[in-house]
């Protein structure tokens, strides 16, 4: 059953099938004599962009959780990569950067990459060695006080910040976190409810995903759409066991990701382009 039904099943066979090929294809060129070597950390650290996306791919088209979770490993190996690529770049060209995503969790794309990485592995149960390899990736503690909670949960030694890096969305996912047991659910909830309104921004901080599917600024034909998915509020549920029962069939909460073995938490709906504005409307009221 496909999970994202903003999108037909014939745009999901398509893209997930186009996915493969080209990250086949590119992870070919990695292991051949560059012709640009100045730009094979960009490069690289896209094609782990590339395999997330497949990944989540993979889930709106309703695959097997678990198959997902193969491509947890070959990510880290491409991210490795592209920071290795870096050093060695940067070091011989006396370069500050080599590639254009800024590496900083004050940076909103970074954040999200990171918790929804973070989420993923939790949700996915992935081996130790990937998650001490993730946790090299994401960098040290003492940060971001949601992000480094929910990393806690896995490794106990993690230093917690005292500061919540981006107050919208996430301090409504804090509250729910922190809220009493009888109100996670309806806070939870509220958090998913908000979370793609309150992710809009201006200029850089604008995460890179954000219009795929919108029909009047990047529609589905350019075949960018992967799913929205809330991967912070799974990575929640996982690590502090919250109630998510009223998330259940939310549009965007990934519920299979943490019921790997079925039933599906998606209901079947009639497929559809888009929400309505009437809906957009209601949904940014209720987020004020």
């Amino acid at each position: 059953m496909i999970r994202d039904s903003m999108a037909n099943e014939g745009y999901w066979f398509e893209r997930v099938a186009k996915d493969c090929a080209w990250i086949e294809k590119a992870l070919k060129l990695l292991s051949e004599p560059s012709r640009n070597p100045v730009y094979d950390p960009q490069f690289s650290f896209d094609l782990s962009k590339d395999i997330l996306r497949l990944m989540l791919r993979h889930y709106s088209q309703g695959d097997s959780v678990l198959e997902i979770g193969l491509l947890f490993s070959k990510l880290l190996d491409v991210w490795e990569l592209s920071n290795g690529l870096a050093d060695e770049v940067c070091a011989e060209h006396n370069l500050r950067a080599c590639r254009e995503w800024n590496f900083d969790l004050s940076n909103l794309n970074h954040y999200i990459w990171c918790f929804w990485l973070v989420g993923l592995a939790l949700a996915l149960q992935i081996p130790d060695d990937q998650w001490k390899r993730l946790l090299t990736l994401v960098g040290d503690g003492g940060k971001d006080v949601l992000l480094d909670r929910v990393i806690a949960t896995r490794q106990t030694s993690r230093i917690v910040g005292d500061v919540l890096l981006h107050t919208k969305p996430y301090a409504r996912l804090v509250k729910a976190i922190d809220a009493p047991d009888d109100q996670q659910a309806a806070l939870l909830q509220e958090f998913v409810d908000c979370w793609y309104v309150e992710l809009n921004r201006r200029g850089n901080q604008q995460p890179w995903w954000y219009h795929y599917g919108n029909p009047e600024k990047h529609p589905l034909e350019k075949g960018s759409y992967f799913g929205r998915w809330c991967i912070e509020a799974v990575a929640a549920v996982a690590a502090f066991k919250l109630d998510d029962s009223k998330c259940l069939g939310h549009p965007h909460y990934p519920g299979d990701l943490l019921r790997p073995h079925g039933p599906s938490t998606h209901t079947v709906q009639m497929e559809k382009k888009s929400r309505s504005w009437l809906e957009l409307l209601g949904i940014k009221r209720h987020c004020q």
